[in-house]
């Protein structure tokens, strides 16, 4: 079974852990590591010599913000391509925007319990290794994930 590498940076233990363990449940392959904000991310990506499938960030952290860190993923040639998904509790519209314009493929308001948790991430990784574009066309109406399709 080949490994699947998700990075996650979110200052929110509890939440952290909720996010790792939905993931365990769903595919025993995929390897999450953690980072408690952007900085963290660059960090875990510089020590590592395979590129994740996938990173997630939450907007509001300290030391490197989600905005900070997509910033910098998006600039660099190696972590460009990387699918990112912004992660946050805010569903404001304005959030939304940035996100996109910033590069981010999905914006995804973090649900309040495990099974919507579970169901929102399992549509994300069901397809990983396909190519997330085709995933998240038929995503648009999940309540959770607001996907952005720009080329």
């Amino acid at each position: 079974m080949q490994e699947k590498m998700i990075l996650l940076a979110d200052d929110d233990q509890d939440d952290a852990e909720m996010f790792c363990e939905a993931l365990a449940e769903i595919d025993e392959s995929i390897v999450c590591h953690c980072s408690e904000n952007g900085n963290g991310v660059l960090n875990t990506l510089k020590n590592q010599d395979k590129i994740p499938e996938i990173v997630f960030l939450d907007l509001n952290m300290p030391i490197m913000n989600g905005w900070e860190c997509l910033k910098q993923l998006k600039s660099e040639e190696r972590y460009k391509d990387i699918p990112v998904i912004m992660i946050s509790t805010s569903s404001y519209i304005n959030d939304m925007d940035t996100a996109a314009n910033l590069g981010a493929v999905c914006y995804f308001v973090k649900p309040n319990n495990f099974d919507d948790l579970k169901q929102a991430l399992r549509l994300i990784t069901s397809n990983l290794e396909n190519g997330l574009k085709e995933t998240f066309s038929n995503l648009e109406k999940n309540k959770y994930l607001h996907v952005f399709l720009a080329e």
